[in-house]
């Protein structure tokens, strides 16, 4: 995919098909914020966004902070770049201004679905739904435990939990949903097992993956991954996806309680 195909697929899409293919628990409406309730599954299902073409200030933060930890949440929000939403670049500003840390720098990669889509080389791989035990167990020991897990069991789009067999073990799992609406087919929680790592089963999944998304209607095949994770990265790139987009989060960490 080359630069200008990566550019052409708007950032707002991917995000809209993030939050499709890994919904939050609930959603609630806070003056000019979405808050997220994650009943445990993470960043991505727990941070607030400003609504698009907002203002924000300092009371509005407030009373989305006390909602937040009325839900039993720390303050956290998603500032996306300034393609995907203009008022993001205001509200980093005020957060960081506020005490906020900036956590997880995340890129977006993606490609036409038709580019990544290849048969999975000589491994099996699977995709159904319910996931197995045995992929709900590879999960729990990747520290994809039960909060993230549910996160995969609300989502209500075309979707399939993906096993990889090689030498006749279980090699990798992974998750991916398409949203309708945008034709982006996202992946998410892919890992695979260590004695199989750096044999090329990660890409071999990827690519089939991508096989299952076009033939499921899919255009565009995406994925959300930390800026830091470097490996994960070049895999992506190799594969011939680009960078289409970014995010980070402002996180408020509230200092220590005194013991009574």
């Amino acid at each position: 995919m080359s630069a200008q195909a990566a550019a052409a697929l708007p950032p707002a899409a991917l995000h809209a098909a993030l939050e499709a293919s890994w919904p939050a628990a609930a959603r609630h409406r806070c003056g000019p914020f979405t808050l997220r309730e994650g009943a445990g599954g993470g960043k991505r299902v727990s941070a607030a966004t400003l609504d698009n073409g907002s203002a924000v200030d300092g009371a509005a933060i407030a009373h989305a902070e006390a909602m937040m930890r009325g839900l039993g949440q720390p303050p956290l929000f998603m500032i996306r770049a300034a393609g995907a939403a203009p008022g993001d670049v205001g509200l980093d500003a005020a957060l960081a201004a506020r005490g906020y840390e900036m956590v997880d720098p995340t890129l977006f990669f993606a490609a036409p679905v038709q580019a990544i889509a290849r048969a999975p080389g000589p491994m099996s791989l699977f995709g159904l739904w319910p996931p197995l035990a045995v992929q709900c167990q590879l999960w729990q020991e990747a520290g994809i435990g039960p909060a993230r897990q549910a996160v995969m069991a609300r989502t209500c789009t075309p979707r399939r939990a993906f096993i990889a067999r090689h030498s006749n073990r279980a090699a990798g799992v992974a998750f991916c949903a398409i949203d309708t609406e945008t034709g982006i087919a996202m992946l998410h929680a892919l890992e695979v097992e260590p004695g199989f790592r750096r044999k090329g089963v990660a890409r071999d999944m990827v690519q089939g993956i991508a096989q299952w998304a076009e033939g499921a209607g899919a255009a565009h095949f995406g994925l959300a991954v930390t800026e830091r994770n470097i490996a994960a990265r070049a895999l992506y790139a190799g594969l011939g996806m680009a960078e289409a987009g970014r995010y980070h989060y402002r996180q408020l960490l509230d200092p220590p309680q005194e013991s009574p």
